[in-house]
């Protein structure tokens, strides 16, 4: 999903950083309401109606995916070998064994809130939840990257050396994104890079981290309805994702999970 403005903010106060966070959260919140429904037998299309009504009705705020760029629902549901972008489907039933990456975004006050963040459907295999685990380490390691004065690439190489080690690739035909009162904004976030290299980050930046890992090879191949994106090989592919604001002397993550320390 990319489609940026111009009337993007680069840099945000500490008071539209804070708007930015109450937007956040309440994108998390969203994360934390659909867990109990992720379970084998139901659709990717149910999920997406208990969120939007949840979106709309609840935390009465704009779910931020619905019509942008032509995209039919809510959430992005994306199972086993879809990378990002999947469409919730009445056809596509979850069984027990597979793992899914939900992804939401919210307006409030003109503000976005971007999360994902993955899931399993019953028990996962041992190959399946050490991917997902290795995704989130992989997060983890570029959000501890972030400081000023630090680069994009240094943030980058720090996720592509943690998902390489482990033996997996990382997605480079998606990535991160600034955002605030637009939704895809300057500066893009990629989640593999060289140290050193890219923009310096400054105090004041607010960007997405979303690494896309994949047990195989890192190609990517996009379905016919424009929006699915799988894995070329069809290996599992898991994601999650964060918003990241620079501060003074390190990083201030806005979408924590109710409980979520960090890592």
């Amino acid at each position: 999903m990319r489609k940026k403005k111009d009337n993007a903010i680069l840099i945000k106060t500490p008071a539209q950083i804070e708007e930015a966070r109450v937007a956040a959260k309440l994108a998390a919140d969203v994360l934390t309401m659909i867990a109990p429904h992720v379970q084998g037998g139901v659709s990717t299309e149910y999920l997406d109606k208990i969120c939007h009504e949840f979106i709309v009705d609840e935390l009465k705020v704009i779910p931020a995916n619905v019509g942008y760029g032509g995209f039919p629902a809510s959430i992005c549901t994306s199972v086993n070998e879809v990378i990002c972008h999947g469409i919730p489907s009445a056809k596509r039933i979850l069984r027990d064994g597979d793992i899914i990456n939900i992804d939401v975004a919210v307006i409030k006050d003109g503000w976005h809130g971007d999360t994902s963040r993955m899931y399993y459907v019953g028990q996962p295999s041992k190959q399946a939840e050490r991917l997902v685990k290795t995704t989130y380490q992989s997060m983890w390691a570029g959000i501890r990257a972030v400081k000023p004065g630090a680069t994009l690439g240094d943030v980058g190489h720090a996720i592509q050396k943690l998902a390489e080690e482990a033996g997996y690739s990382v997605v480079r035909d998606y990535c991160g994104h600034g955002i605030g009162l637009v939704y895809h904004e300057e500066p893009e976030v990629r989640h593999y890079g060289r140290p050193g290299a890219g923009m310096v980050l400054q105090p004041g930046m607010l960007f997405t981290i979303e690494p896309m890992i994949n047990a195989g090879k890192p190609q990517s191949r996009q379905m016919p309805d424009g929006w699915t994106v799988v894995t070329a090989d069809r290996s599992l592919s898991a994601q999650w994702e964060h918003m990241v604001a620079v501060t003074e002397t390190g990083f201030d993550v806005l979408s924590l999970a109710p409980g979520e320390a960090g890592h």
